[in-house]
């Protein structure tokens, strides 16, 4: 018979086991979920672009593709939701309602979570380009103007203008351990051509 020591070992080693199985279990799991809702968003943008009409990307999304947001330089190609919910900025960058739609007049407030799909913000410089392609295949090019970081409980971003701008807006240190904070990190960009 096994001294109960050996035992408790044993048993303490199957836990470690288990529960590391179950954290490489958990983050395969929200990789392949990620890598499907990309599917799924992209699918929703072709038949959105070809039909015109807001197609959901999964029957029971609350939003739809809005617009498609491209920065050749840091090899960014992302499709943009309506509206900016918990729900919707887990699976892309959100347009942020009371905001004109991205490419229309007024600056247009897209936000995106600061550790996935706007982690590269921290590398965007002045003079950056990027598009935006809305759901009529227009594509309206901006040049980036300015970043800044911004106290969200005191800064208030004005939405009305006369040419197409945009302010992406992520959250703020781009390395934070916490989630969270009244810190934001904007980078304007307004239209060009």
């Amino acid at each position: 018979m096994a001294p109960p020591r050996r035992i408790g070992h044993a048993a303490l080693v199957c836990l470690l086991l288990a529960i590391g199985g179950w954290q490489v279990s958990t983050a395969g799991w929200i990789h392949a979920k990620a890598w499907l809702a990309q599917r799924l968003l992209a699918s929703a943008w072709q038949e959105t672009a070809a039909n015109g009409n807001a197609t959901k990307p999964w029957p029971w999304a609350d939003t739809h593709p809005l617009a498609r947001l491209r920065v050749p330089a840091h090899g960014i190609d992302q499709i943009v939701l309506a509206g900016s919910s918990g729900s919707s900025l887990a699976f892309a960058p959100g347009h942020v309602d009371g905001s004109p739609a991205p490419g229309e007049p007024g600056l247009s407030l897209i936000g995106g979570h600061r550790d996935t799909h706007f982690a590269f913000l921290e590398n965007v410089v002045s003079g950056d380009w990027l598009t935006i392609e809305t759901s009529d295949g227009r594509i309206q090019p901006f040049r980036v103007t300015d970043s800044r970081i911004v106290d969200s409980r005191q800064t208030r971003l004005d939405p009305t203008g006369e040419s197409p701008a945009l302010a992406l807006v992520t959250c703020y240190p781009f390395n934070a351990v916490m989630p969270g904070g009244p810190l934001r990190y904007v980078v304007f960009a307004e239209a060009a051509g």
